[in-house]
């Protein structure tokens, strides 16, 4: 077996925004690489490559070749990083827990016989027993900000109306299922398939929701409802199709939890709009990380000595 080899760029060496603009331009070739043999883990925050070092040889010139990134060589650095990511250790929230679930299904793309297919699988159930065991469990979570901002705008006596959640990938379902929805009279979710999405929410008999297409959004204004967006597909003719629905609505608030904000400069002036760029998103954030950075030191500790006994007891 060649030597395994890691290369990664993420939001602690550029910016946030910088980065979603990246891993946006690199998914569409997941699937290219899989065919390779190269794992691919590409979320807002990370785009990162790990693989045989044949196969990666040339990732540099054509993933990496216009930012700096870092380098890791061999297994156990490479389960090292992976697991600590799983356990939410390299996340803008420290402790969150949709980043195990993201890396999880990056891994079904590969050979499920290639040696990084099954070095990254077993990291990445070590970091999330890591997560547990050091209770290494971020406070505020995207579903707890979601529901502080609602509170927040919800002050006064007037009962919200409807929850709306644009997109039903696995951040809106995961959202929905946490029940931030459960202040609201009812909740929809804005979908371009609803035939399909039907058939992935069979399994929720116990949470109702209603299913729209986006252009069926607004209209009549609904001053008492909040728009959550948590989709990052995303074209110009699908960004022009939410604004003009939104705007329609003209809900009490919109919580945009894409990694590029969806609506336009012009757009947001009219609306109470937060995105996770905003102040008031990133206080939450800071709050978080201030009561879990502590525990780092304890996380990969953890996370080394599992690593060192899984290797002894596999070898």
């Amino acid at each position: 077996m060649s030597r395994l080899l890691g290369l990664y760029v993420d939001h602690q060496i550029t910016s946030p925004s910088a980065m979603a603009l990246r891993s946006a331009k690199i998914k569409p070739i997941a699937n290219d690489l899989a065919r390779n043999g190269i794992l691919l883990v590409a979320t807002c925050l990370r785009v990162e490559a790990y693989g045989e070092e044949p196969a990666l040889r040339n990732i540099d010139s054509t993933i990496f070749s216009d930012c700096s990134y870092e380098r890791i060589e061999g297994t156990p650095a490479i389960a090292q990083r992976v697991a600590e990511i799983a356990s939410g250790a390299h996340s803008q929230i420290l402790g969150e827990s949709y980043i195990s679930d993201q890396l999880a299904k990056s891994i079904e793309r590969l050979d499920p016989n290639l040696p990084i297919f099954r070095i990254v699988r077993l990291a990445v159930d070590i970091g999330r027993a890591s997560r547990k065991r050091q209770q290494f469990i971020a406070s505020f979570n995207y579903d707890q900000i979601v529901r502080e901002i609602i509170a927040d705008r919800f002050q006064d006596d007037v009962s919200p109306d409807r929850l709306y959640m644009v997109g039903a990938g696995m951040l809106g379902r995961e959202l929905i299922k946490s029940g931030i929805g459960e202040r609201f009279r009812s909740t929809t979710i804005v979908t371009r398939n609803p035939k399909n999405l039907r058939k992935r929410l069979r399994p929720w008999t116990d949470i109702e929701v209603s299913l729209i297409r986006p252009a069926e959004m607004g209209s009549v204004s609904e001053p008492q409802s909040i728009v959550v967006i948590a989709t990052t597909d995303v074209n110009n003719e699908y960004q022009n199709v939410l604004q003009n629905a939104i705007m329609r609505l003209q809900p009490r608030a919109v919580v945009d939890l894409s990694s590029i904000p969806v609506l336009s400069d012009t757009a947001v002036m009219k609306l109470n709009y937060v995105t996770m760029y905003d102040d008031e998103f990133l206080q939450f954030i800071a709050e978080n990380n201030k009561k879990l950075a502590p525990k780092l030191p304890a996380v990969r500790s953890d996370i080394e000595a599992t690593l060192l006994t899984a290797q002894i007891a596999t070898a």
